[in-house]
Formats: structure tokens, sequence, C-alpha cells
């Protein structure tokens, strides 16, 4: 088998290379490397990250969110934070008990002791400065619980993402699942580092006032109690209940919002080229807008809530101040726990319109943790059996035995294909678009599982295998590779991070990417642009080539890899394919047929299922659909020369 060769490299539709493309500079300037060096030199030593990814979630990874569960997976730093807010919530109240002690026994003309209000005011002194120390030491402790467990839970979504099947983010928005990873999870930390622990100061603030309030006097504490505390429960029942369903509806907002930008971003060339930017303010405008209504809603839940417990405030100081001064003058109260009554009905009143405050973050943090957990209750389609083993090292046979698949299973794309394709054989799959070929390619990858039938590799199901074992002998170059950030060497040593710069090298070589890199201002550490967009198709193409050849894969899947080339990148391309496919079981989709001509065999596939298979010769002669196929593409070549030979 011959791929054609030779033929001087071009670009694919973009300029050539990064010198040329006026893309600005990927490293660090010059005039900067001093600052960044000294930098570099203060930061502190990390240790090594660990992560490790089971294809099979633990039953731990498959529990729900909650916050409970969530908290207790730091003990040590729970307890800490737990007892320096127990000590906050004490020394902070000690205030009007001590200024009602000194008024009381150190102030009033029977009782004229200076003793006792030095004493009093060094007590408040001690109580205010052990406050201050209590509540540094909280938030310290606080910020370190809400880090850590940020960090688990990042690592835990992504893990989850990693696992889902390709069907997932066909459906998905990237921008919805862009906000799962910042809003919510940044809700989350709001809530962990500051709501979590303003509630518990503030719940516990209102138990040690109560207290304070039933060892001065049980008869106005019951009054007080019993005035306010059924309203503002009732008020709290209501505002749960409403306030939860606004932010639900804020949640779906903001995600709404980031996907109708992601996909904005992403498609802005094509958004300019159509004049379509009016049309996509519009568009972005009513989505901002139902965002925005989201908001008012909470906002205007907040706005009842809030004023109505101020207003029962008011309501029950007039009531103590009507009751206690009554007292006072008949003589069961003294004038300085009346003073400090009021003033501990101030403090517990504001504990209350703070929790107020602090349940619009808690509400947004359950918010996030009900579309988090939404998230991952979401399963994989194809998942790992239980019981899967390892592929062994494999020949590379291929066998479809009445294979039948749908995207929707109610709407079958393939049916019933029977094919084997050999070890070292290389195979076109041609057709029309939607015929199914690109289909039958992922379902060799295991992308996607059948719904009837099996895809064996030297007699091996792929349903009973690890992804791991099966995809560390497959290779796919898509349509259009992805490149990712950092350089072209990380790109190429994608598949094995661990090769060395030899093994590299030899993949450069192979594929004939050496005049690319050399033409390159750093050469394989040259940065890469976002998505490659710095590197022409070509260039992109013969880097995933490379990545290919780098993995050394025993059976290789190539989606149209020369469809969107020029015709001196395509032979470039070709030159490439040669080294890449030797000795390999190769499965091309291909949508020319100058490069489907060069296989072993062709399968034509048509409406889901194979019409014709057999070399390029056989099915010309045969006369059936592919030679109807070929006798187009011939004239079609034909009328293109005549038109390049007039012009």
């Amino acid at each position: 088998m011959a791929w054609g060769g030779g033929g001087a490299f071009g670009a694919g539709g973009h300029s050539g290379s990064v010198s040329a493309t006026g893309l600005p500079f990927g490293g660090i300037p010059s005039e900067l490397q001093a600052g960044v060096d000294r930098l570099l030199e203060s930061e502190p030593d990390h240790p090594r990250a660990t992560a490790t990814f089971r294809q099979r979630p633990g039953a731990e990874e498959l529990r729900r969110l909650s916050l409970w569960r969530l908290v207790r997976r730091e003990p040590r730093l729970l307890v800490r934070a737990l007892g320096l807010i127990v000590v906050m919530s004490v020394t902070m109240q000690a205030g009007p008990y001590l200024t009602g002690l000194a008024i009381n026994d150190g102030m009033l003309p029977r009782h004229h002791d200076l003793a006792v209000v030095v004493i009093a005011a060094a007590a408040y002194l001690l109580c205010a400065l052990t406050t201050a120390l209590a509540q540094r030491s909280q938030v310290r402790t606080t910020g370190r619980l809400a880090a850590g467990i940020v960090n688990h839970l990042r690592v835990k979504v992504f893990s989850h993402l990693q696992r889902l099947s390709l069907d997932f983010f066909t459906e998905e928005k990237a921008g919805v699942l862009m906000s799962r990873m910042t809003s919510d999870i940044e809700n989350l930390q709001q809530l962990l580092q500051d709501g979590l622990a303003q509630f518990a100061v503030q719940g516990l603030t209102m138990l040690v006032i109560t207290a304070f309030l039933f060892v001065m006097n049980v008869r106005l504490a019951l009054i007080t109690l019993g005035l306010i505390v059924p309203a503002l429960t009732a008020a709290s029942v209501w505002f749960r209940a409403a306030s939860a369903r606004g932010y639900l509806r804020v949640r779906d907002g903001i995600a709404n919002v980031l996907a109708d930008l992601s996909e904005s971003l992403q498609g802005v060339r094509v958004v300019t080229s159509h004049n379509r930017q009016r049309h996509n303010v519009i568009h972005h405008r009513n989505v901002v807008g139902r965002y925005r209504d989201a908001n008012f809603y909470t906002a205007q839940v907040s706005a009842i809530y809030g004023p109505g417990t101020q207003m029962l405030s008011v309501l029950g100081q007039g009531a103590l101040l009507a009751i206690g001064g009554d007292m006072v003058l008949h003589h069961s109260l003294a004038i300085g726990a009346l003073i400090a009554f009021f003033l501990y009905l101030n403090r517990f009143l504001q504990p209350i319109q703070l929790l107020v405050q602090q349940y619009n973050t808690y509400q947004q943090g359950q918010a996030s943790i009900v579309k988090l957990n939404g998230l991952l209750a979401t399963p994989p389609s194809v998942e790992e059996a239980a019981d899967a083993e390892e592929l062994p090292a494999v020949e590379g046979r291929i066998v479809f035995d009445r294979v039948s698949f749908g995207y929707d299973p109610a709407v079958p794309v393939i049916r019933r294909v029977d094919l084997a394709i050999e070890p070292g054989e290389t195979v076109t799959f041609v057709g029309p678009t939607g015929a199914g070929k690109s289909t039958l390619a992922k379902l060799i990858t295991r992308f996607y599982d059948p719904t009837e039938g099996s895809v064996r590799i030297d007699g091996h199901d792929l349903r009973r295998v690890t992804f791991a074992s099966l995809r560390r002998q497959l290779g796919v170059v898509p349509q259009e590779p992805f490149l990712f950030a950092g350089t072209i060497r990380d790109n190429i040593a994608f598949g094995r991070p661990d090769a060395d710069d030899a093994e590299v090298a030899r993949a450069v070589a192979a594929v004939g990417l050496g005049e690319v890199v050399e033409r390159l201002p750093q050469g394989l550490e040259t940065p890469v642009h976002e998505r490659g967009q710095s590197l022409s198709s070509g260039e992109r193409q013969l880097i995933a080539l490379a990545r290919a050849f780098l993995a050394h894969p025993r059976v290789l899947v190539l989606d149209e890899a020369t469809s969107n080339l020029d015709l001196q990148s395509e032979s470039k391309i070709e030159a490439a394919l040669d080294v890449l496919l030797e000795a390999r079981t190769a499965v091309l989709i291909a949508h020319r047929l100058s490069t489907a001509m060069k296989a072993d065999r062709i399968v034509v596939v048509e409406r889901g299922g194979i019409v014709e298979v057999g070399s390029h010769g056989e099915l010309v002669q045969a006369g059936g659909r592919y030679a109807a196929m070929y006798a187009t593409w011939v004239s079609q070549a034909a009328v293109e020369s005549a038109g390049l030979a007039g012009s």
C-alpha cells in the first residue's frame, strides 16, 4: 500500500508558523524575567501533587454531597473552629452582664464601690481581647477548612467529568459545566469559609444571651422570649421556603448566562462573518434579563424578611421598656438589670439580623449543592464493567458482529453490521454524510456501546475490558485535532508524558514535522496558543500524527484526517501516514476518494449498513455504489482541471 508522498509543506487555511501569525508572544518577556525569578526564589516548596483516578468511582465518591459530609472531611479543623466559636460566643456576651454588675454594685449611691467598677472594666477589656484573638484564629482555621474542602470538591467534580461519556458533553452546554466548576463551588467556599462560622457564632450567641437573661430575671426572660421567638420562627420558616426557590432560579440563571457567553466567544468568527452581533446582543440581553429577574425575586424576599424582623425588634424593645420599667418602679428588678436586659435584647436581635444576611449565603450554597449533586449523580452512558479485565497486547483484528446502534435508541443509526478487519489491514469507510461512518469508528474506540451485537478486538468484547488497557492500544486522529495549552513538545507527548527527548525526536522525524519545528522560534518548546490557532491546519494535523506515533498504538482510527487541507498539506500528511500506518490496523473515514483508493479495502456505508466491501479496483469493476461515486469524483476532477487550465 502506498500513500503518496513528497511535496513541500504549505499552510492549510491559516498562516504558516507562529512567527508569521502576528499573535502575541506566549512566554515571559525578558524585562519581566528577573522579577519572575525573584518570586520563584521566595516560593515555598510544595509537595508533589498525588491524585488517583478510577474509572469506576468508589462508595465514598458516589455519596450525595451535603454540608455535613463536606465539613467532616477535616475533623481536626472542625473541632478547633467549633471550640474557638464557643469561646467567642461566651466572651463577646459578658459585656452587658459586667455593665449591669458595675451599675448595681459599684455606681448606685447605696453601693458606691470604685473597685467593683474597675474590676468590671478590666474584665470587660480582657473579654474583648480574648474575643479578638479567638476570632483571628477562627478566621484562619475556617479559611483552611474551606480551602481543603473546596480543593477536594474541585478534584471530585473534575474527575467525574473525566468519567462521563461523549453523549453527555454533546447534550450539555460548556458554559453550564463551567458554572458548576466556578460559581457554584465559589458559593460553597464562601459558605464554608464565612457563612457556617457566622451561623454558629450567631446561634451560640443567642443561646448564651438567653442563658444570661434567665440568670438575671426568669420572669422577664420568659416574657421577652414569648413575645419575640414565635413571630421570628414563623417569619424564618416562610423566608426559608421562598428564598430556596429563588436561589435555585439564580443558579440556573447564571449557568445560562455563562453558557451563552461561552458559545458566543467560541463562535466569534462565525458571528462576525454573518453579521449576527446585534441579534446576539438581543439574545444575551434576554438571558441576562431572566437572571436579573431571579435576583429581583430573592431581593424582594429579603426586603420583606429583613425589615419585618427589624420591626419585631422595635416592638420587643417597647414591650420590654413598659414591662421592665414597671418592675423597676415596684422594686422587683434593679435598674442595672433592666439596662443589661436592654443591651442583651439588642444583642439578641442583632444575631437574627445577621442570620438573615448569612441565610442568603446559606441558600446560595445549598442551591449550589443541589446543582452539583445533579451533575455528580449523572452516570456515564458507557461504563466500565465491575469485572472488566486488562486487554492483553493485541494484533489488531477487529470484528463487528451484528452491530446495531442509535444515539437515540429509538432511532438506529447503524443496523446489523457484520465486518471483519484483519491485523495490519487498512480499511477506509466511505459514503454520504450521515451514513454512519464516524459512528462505526466511535464504536471501535468505545466512545459508545452498541445497542445490539458486539465489537471485538482479537476476540475480546470491548465491553469486558478496562478503558485504560483498551485505549493504550488505540490511536485516534480526528478531523480537527485539538491542541492543548503548553508547548509543541507537551502536545506531542500528550499520550505519553513520560517519553524522553529521543522518543519525541523520533516521532517528529517519522511524520515529517522536523521542518516545521525548525521554523518555530523556540523549536519544540514553542508555546501553543489556544486550540493551536497560531498554527496552520496542516501543522496541527502533523502534531496530532506525531502524538499518535509516539503512543505506539496497535489500532489507529483517523476521521477524515486530510479533508480540510490544501493539496500541498495533504501530500505532506499522506507521507506521514505512510510511516504511521505501517504494520498497524487502521480504520480511516474518508470523503476524498483519493485517500480511499490507497486502502487495502474500501467499505461503502449507506443508511447505517454496509452495501459494498472490496479494493478500489474490485469495486469499480463491480459497477455498484462505489463505482458511481468514483465516476462522479472523476468527472468533477476533470471539470476542476479544465477550469484551472482555462484560468
